[in-house]
């Protein structure tokens, strides 16, 4: 009997969503290592998703709403996070502490609906912008962005990502003495006479 691979695949998809997920909540707690590099990629693939779903605001008046909406919300929540971000310099490393229920929010936020779209597609709920359409099965790639609702929370995330990375960016080159927590290694040789 030959074993059947076919159902590996969606498994291993899962996993490393899983992964994906695990990293990004795992970044919302304690100190972060500041790595320009990473953050520059990420504003680029920030930068080319939201350039890919751009061409959906001419759809309707509803898709350019959520898209500006999203996208104001999400900036507001970058400006909310980054007035409460702390940077350490520990051996060298300059370190930031980001504020964790800002990342959380906004994680779960795109992960609830993510979440939705995924029991939406199990179950075979079609959504209502789905009825009718011929080209689209309700598991295809653009049904996963075919409401106004889930195009709004994906430029959520995209307005407070790139926002949140460009400032942490622009404010690691102006930091001076004052602006650093001191480290807990540090604070700890502190006599406290």
């Amino acid at each position: 009997m030959q074993p059947d691979f076919s159902q590996i695949g969606p498994f291993l998809i899962a996993a490393v969503v899983a992964f994906a997920i695990y990293r990004r909540f795992r970044r919302n707690f304690g100190r972060q290592p500041l790595r320009r590099a990473r953050m520059i990629v990420r504003m680029a693939l920030l930068a080319v998703a939201a350039s890919a779903l751009l061409p959906m605001a001419l759809r309707s008046a509803q898709f350019s709403a959520a898209e500006f909406a999203g996208a104001a919300i999400g900036i507001a929540l970058g400006v909310w996070g980054a007035q409460r971000t702390r940077f350490l310099m520990d051996g060298g490393q300059l370190y930031y502490v980001p504020h964790t229920y800002t990342g959380i929010a906004v994680s779960l936020l795109f992960l609830s609906r993510l979440a939705y779209r995924v029991v939406q597609i199990y179950t075979g709920a079609t959504p209502p912008s789905l009825t009718g359409a011929a080209n689209h099965s309700p598991a295809s790639p653009a049904s996963m962005v075919s409401s106004p609702l889930t195009v709004g929370i994906v430029f959520v995330l995209v307005g407070y990502y790139a926002w949140y990375y460009g400032w942490l960016l622009w404010k690691s080159k102006r930091l001076t003495a004052p602006d650093f927590e001191a480290s807990p290694e540090a604070a700890s040789a502190v006599p406290t006479s």
